[in-house]
């Protein structure tokens, strides 16, 4: 085999350093090589600077065959100084896949730590997100996508009709051609960016004997001619697809309770491959190690480890754990920020989340501070600071949440920008952490907003008299158990885990939005509502934690047989839709009267 060598040198007259690569594509050592006598500044300068000139370290290798892990001795340091661990540096650099490449991984570790405080704000994080609407070139869908555009809010929609959607929407409508009865027509990437829905699809029921061309039976909403389903059944519309809905849409608008990142949470673990990440990469000695604990926990159960002893001998002063790229990167775009549940000792860390495959690259990161005890510390991800070798990067792109490639957590005596970590000490460290999480601030905003029906607990109340219900009541079983159906896709809501609003409509109409409102709960209220007045609503709720997780009807105090008109002269002033939201409590449904009764399918 050729041989091969690399080369650190630092000549007396310059104060940098010269780096030689020949022919190194990995490093290994010889098993008889016993020990190198080095001093640990020889490879790191400039974090030590002995007084005497530097000399030359050249190892050479002439086998490919050769491993870090065949050598055992440390190489020696001055007096005063402590021993450096070869092998732990290269088992180090190869548990984590090498640097990209041996010049670059080298020349950070010649890198100053500390620099200039920033001078100028860093970037704040791009927190915008994509609102999705299905159903929408339907009458309550349509104008739902008007609302969120005259609000200046990013909106998609989801059609089974692009020529029909453009049509009505316009040409610039951000566009994808799905239909939610078929789970393989909903690619990932058309929820790409989505952190809210707002859902319209809804079963199309026309008049028997049709409609004119300019359909004037249905927008006149109020006459009632018999009626009949169109299209797809509802079983098939109302319930399997929202639960296709919910399945892929879930990743991207997040869980009420969070999702788990890394650990131990109830009866799941989600596990990550941790590596120590020490000083030992810059000429230091301190040691750290990560390792699960059956019984370390909270009341006795298993938790992560991370400890071991930081010195600041040779210069150094940090010890780590870093995951390996994950094999995907992790999509947190729909949470706010990372929660630990660790056991604090009263001293500051760290947690660094990369966005990059790259190893020597920008970390955003936050330190944190713990008391002595179990705790949960939150980390918003607004918070997170691009820093690289201890410098803030004023530059740096914005953090993307959907794009996390891998954790770190740090002791350390650095801070950033010079400044140095209040809290530090040397000496043995120990910091159980029994699960990471992604989480969603408070108040929780609704993600999935569902307009559904007024009367889908109805048909089989007991009791009721059908005589007075509206017709879909009546006619429940005709229309392919149409209320039934919608029904079970709003449970498919509530079980989802996704902070959700269920707005029921009584009948709808094509009448302009401003009448007063009747909120209510328990599905007993009939009348009418403007399909406008439903989208402003819908639009509103997304907004307002008073509505989230409620399910609720709605119609205007206008009855039946009074047009309801509006003065464009004098328009009625716009609602605040949360006046209305505070009124709703949680858990009411109208199923409580049905618990003891079972809906026939």
């Amino acid at each position: 085999m050729d041989s091969c060598y690399f080369a650190v040198t630092k000549p007396s007259s310059s104060s940098s350093a010269i780096l030689n690569f020949q022919g190194v594509s990995s490093v290994g050592v010889r098993s008889s090589q016993k020990s190198l006598r080095a001093t640990p500044s020889q490879l790191c300068w400039p974090f030590s600077r002995p007084n005497k000139k530097y000399q030359n370290l050249v190892y050479r290798r002439t086998s490919q065959n050769l491993s870090f892990k065949t050598f055992k001795g440390p190489i020696l340091a001055e007096a005063g100084k402590q021993g450096w661990d070869l092998g732990r540096f290269l088992e180090t650099l190869y548990f984590f896949n090498g640097p990209p490449s041996p010049a670059k991984f080298f020349e950070s570790l010649i890198e100053k730590l500390t620099g200039p405080s920033p001078s100028t704000p860093v970037n704040s994080m791009d927190s915008s997100g994509i609102t999705l609407v299905t159903g929408a070139t339907g009458g309550v869908g349509r104008r739902v996508v008007d609302v969120l555009r005259n609000k200046r809010l990013h909106v998609r929609v989801l059609v089974r009709n692009e020529e029909k959607a453009r049509r009505m929407l316009g040409e610039d409508v951000d566009l994808v051609v799905g239909d939610v009865t078929k789970s393989n027509t909903l690619l990932p990437e058309y929820f790409k960016g989505v952190t809210s829905v707002i859902n319209a699809v809804s079963v199309i029921v026309g008049p028997k004997e049709g409609d004119t061309p300019d359909r004037a039976k249905y927008s006149q909403g109020i006459k009632f001619f018999e009626p009949e389903i169109k299209g797809d059944s509802p079983e098939m519309v109302e319930h399997i697809g929202m639960k296709n809905l919910i399945n892929v849409v879930k990743e991207n608008v997040g869980l009420r309770t969070g999702k788990l990142v890394f650990g131990y949470e109830g009866n799941s673990f989600k596990e990550l491959p941790w590596g120590a990440l020490d000083d030992v990469v810059m000429g230091g000695v301190s040691q750290s190690t990560f390792q699960i604990d059956l019984t370390g926990g909270e009341n006795g159960g298993p938790t992560g480890l991370f400890k071991g002893v930081v010195t600041t001998a040779n210069n150094g002063g940090f010890a780590s754990i870093r995951t390996k790229n994950f094999s995907e990167p992790e999509n947190l775009s729909a949470y706010d920020g990372l929660e630990l549940r660790l056991k604090g000792d009263g001293r500051r860390y760290k947690l660094i989340v990369r966005i990059s495959r790259d190893w020597d690259a920008v970390g955003y990161t936050l330190s944190f501070d713990t008391v002595e005890g179990w705790q949960s510390v939150r980390l918003p991800f607004s918070s997170l600071r691009p820093i690289f070798r201890a410098r803030t990067v004023l530059d740096a792109p914005p953090f993307n949440p959907s794009q996390i490639m891998s954790l770190q957590l740090m002791f350390s005596k650095f801070e950033s920008d010079g400044k140095l970590n209040p809290t530090f000490k040397e000496g043995p460290f120990e910091l159980p952490v029994s699960c990471i999480r992604a989480y969603l601030k408070d108040p929780i905003t609704p993600r999935f907003i569902h307009v559904s029906s007024a009367g889908v607990t109805r048909p089989e109340r007991p009791g009721i008299d059908l005589s007075k219900q509206p017709p879909a009541v009546r006619l429940n079983k005709e229309l392919g158990f149409i209320l039934t159906f919608k029904l079970k896709g709003e449970d498919e809501i509530r079980e989802s885990g996704i902070p959700y609003t269920i707005v029921r409509p009584c009948a709808l109409t094509e009448e302009p939005a401003g009448a007063d409102l009747i909120f209510d709960q328990g599905d007993n209220i009939t009348g009418k509502i403007s399909r406008e007045e439903v989208a402003r609503i819908c639009v509103a709720a997304l907004k307002s934690p008073y509505a989230c997780d409620k399910t609720f009807e709605v119609k205007s105090v206008i009855p039946f047989s009074e047009p309801f008109t509006v003065d464009p002269e004098n328009p009625p002033p716009e609602k605040d839709y949360n006046e209305y939201f505070k009124t709703l409590k949680d858990g009411i449904t109208g199923k409580e009267s049905l618990e003891k009764t079972p809906i026939p399918v």
